[in-house]
């Protein structure tokens, strides 16, 4: 009875500090996803419009649902091409909801992409993008230091003075830019978010509430590999494999994501590591987060994939790791003849998890 008295109340000190720590002024960071190439809208505005036809996509991310603190995040987005202008535009909703849901973060997007294209196998492209974020705390679950003796949880009302502000809300407008060079053997890109660095504190506005800068650099091969195996037809095949790397940044903090795919559609295969074991933020501490295993399934104008991180930093298996699930479909477009698309449109190269 005392180990489920002490769990209990420990859940609940944990939750306090957590938000109360969020309210005075710690540094947020921005969701992450896993199956970064299968939100490209998230990861850098320069591929809005990559498929070169209308195109919708959804995300959902649980991380660590054996913890108190869990994080969930949907995304939705829509894109399209407009080949008269060598242009693509994307538009993208994310919700983000933290511990039990008492803080939420909420955003739209809006992208513009223009595509250079260099000739018929290397193209470059420029993205810009605009969000509208709002976040908002409800206060009224949590419970504070106050309403805890030696005997646990009293259940008397709390005063604590950040109790009175009930569900405090805040709305900010954030930029972004990025670029991404590819062809149909590889992909760079670079994107940057928050170069405005927006205040997104509650309460407290000074320097150490304005949203750190994102960054992010990635990169990838697209190798293809002969055989015959007999499974099939395999003339209409992908038959690929794409080694990859995501390396991200947001204030003091920083990730590489390295891994590869293995396409043999419509099957594809990834494994990944995340984290950066050699760079440590507090002593003894390593900064390694996790190992990703992904399948998938891509057939016509439809893909799914389902990916698992295994927890490997200092939170461990408890944690309950992350679970994520992607989907996307790309609809059957054919521009009028006066915009036919040139030879030199390409869709991008890079994989679709």
């Amino acid at each position: 009875m005392f180990a489920v008295v002490f769990g209990i109340m420990m859940r609940r000190i944990s939750l306090t500090l957590l938000f109360g720590l969020y309210l005075l002024g710690v540094h947020a960071q921005d969701p992450q996803f896993s199956q970064f190439y299968a939100n490209p809208l998230y990861l850098n505005p320069a591929f809005a419009g990559g498929d070169l036809a209308p195109r919708v996509m959804m995300n959902y991310r649980n991380q660590w649902p054996g913890l108190a603190a869990n994080y969930v995040t949907t995304s939705f987005g829509v894109d399209h091409y407009f080949s008269g202008v060598n242009s693509g535009v994307g538009l993208l909703f994310v919700n983000d909801t933290q511990g039990t849901g008492n803080l939420r973060s909420s955003e739209i997007s809006a992208q513009y992409a223009y595509q250079l294209k260099f000739n018929e196998t290397t193209a470059l492209r420029m993205g810009l993008q605009g969000t509208y974020a709002s976040r908002r705390a409800d206060l009224r679950e949590l419970t504070f230091g106050d309403q805890y003796t030696n005997r646990g949880y009293t259940g008397s009302p709390t005063r604590d003075p950040l109790a009175a502000n009930g569900t405090p809300s805040v709305g900010y407008m954030s930029f972004g830019t990025g670029l991404l060079l590819y062809s149909d053997k590889y992909w760079v890109g670079v994107s940057a978010h928050h170069i405005n660095r927006p205040q997104q504190g509650f309460f407290q506005i000074d320097e150490s509430t304005r949203l750190p800068l994102k960054g992010s650099i990635h990169a990838g091969l697209r190798i293809p590999f002969a055989g015959y195996t007999g499974l099939g037809d395999e003339w209409d095949r992908e038959k690929t494999i794409s080694p990859a790397i995501n390396y991200k940044f947001q204030g003091k903090y920083d990730q590489l994501d390295l891994g590869v795919y293995i396409t043999y559609s419509p099957i594809v295969l990834g494994l990944w590591y995340r984290g950066l074991p050699i760079k440590k933020y507090v002593d003894n501490i390593s900064n390694r987060e996790s190992i990703i295993a992904l399948v998938g399934y891509r057939q016509d104008k439809f893909s799914f994939g389902y990916s698992y991180d295994i927890t490997v930093s200092s939170l461990g298996l408890p944690s309950g790791g992350s679970h994520e699930i992607s989907m996307a479909y790309t609809f059957d477009f054919e521009p009028s003849p006066r915009h036919r698309r040139s030879k030199k449109d390409k869709q991008l190269s890079c994989p679709k998890f």
